[in-house]
């Protein structure tokens, strides 16, 4: 007898083989799922074929057939590799702590995270504590030893199940544990003038972290490229005191105080005396001024 019709089913959807005479066999053109069949059991998704002969008679087959089971058993895979997220330190970040905790986020919609690889300036970290989320993994770990001042560069990589590798992600941070300098040559401490207003000037530096905002008591001062910055601040009469902060992009901080005194009152002259008067030719007598201020 000869074959009538012959029929695919495979996720979900029946599909008529066509005979091919140069081949001598029914086939089709399938289109594959959109998602990746790794969750499925042992990562396949199967299918039947139903043949149907002109006497009505039919023949099934699916995945459990002894022979022919196994060839219908289809392994479908994704093509987009895992998404990386660094959350910390963030790009360009200037942080205080030498063993910062790195923190980034790998997740894959489809076949799922298989494995991550993270390497802190060139030297691979393998100690990384994962947290399960929607589609994969949060992630921390920290550096094997107190990082140097400076620059450092952490890189992830992710590979999901189906062997897709993501690009390298980067993020590069710096580690300032050192405050900057700040010089005052001006105005000298304990300083007392007539003038209301007294101009704060000096410099300062980062070998680190430049550039350095420097304020005089709260209000920001223009630092210069070289470091170098002034500031006139208004005086009170009596007792003032000048507060200076440099302050890196790490957010350490120097402080410089000059307590200067504005006196605009002239001095008193409460009594002259003069002993003795008269006084005889060509002899001395003593003038007593009594002063106050």
């Amino acid at each position: 007898m000869a074959v009538k019709t012959a029929q695919y089913t495979f996720n979900g959807q029946t599909y008529n083989l066509t005979y091919n005479s140069t081949t001598g066999k029914w086939e089709a053109t399938v289109t594959a799922p959109s998602k990746s069949s790794y969750s499925q059991t042992d990562h396949v998704l199967g299918g039947t074929v139903k043949a149907t002969d002109v006497a009505g008679n039919t023949k099934t087959v699916d995945q459990s057939h002894v022979t022919l089971g196994a060839s219908l058993k289809v392994r479908v895979k994704e093509k987009v590799a895992p998404v990386i997220s660094i959350t910390a330190p963030s790009a360009g970040a200037y942080i205080t702590n030498t063993t910062p905790s790195i923190e980034f986020t790998v997740t894959d919609a489809d076949s799922g995270v298989a494995s991550i690889a993270v390497t802190l300036d060139g030297t691979a970290i393998s100690s990384i504590t994962k947290t399960a989320v929607t589609g994969g993994y949060k992630c921390t770990c920290k550096p094997a030893s107190a990082l140097k001042d400076g620059s450092h560069t952490i890189s992830v990589t992710a590979t999901d199940n189906d062997g897709n590798t993501s690009a390298a992600k980067t993020s590069t941070f710096t580690v300032d544990t050192v405050p900057p300098t700040l010089s005052i040559t001006a105005p000298a401490e304990g300083l007392v003038t007539n003038k209301k207003t007294v101009t704060v000037t000096g410099k300062t530096d980062d070998a680190t972290s430049k550039p350095v905002t420097v304020t005089v008591n709260g209000s920001a001062a223009t630092v210069g490229t070289d470091g170098s910055f002034s500031k006139d601040v208004t005086l009170t009469e009596g007792a003032n005191k000048i507060t200076i902060i440099a302050t890196d992009k790490a957010g350490k901080t120097t402080t410089v105080v000059r307590n200067v005194t504005l006196d605009t009152a002239a001095p008193v002259i409460k009594s002259i005396t003069i002993t003795p008067n008269p006084v005889d030719c060509g002899k001395t007598f003593i003038i007593s001024v009594e002063i106050t201020d």
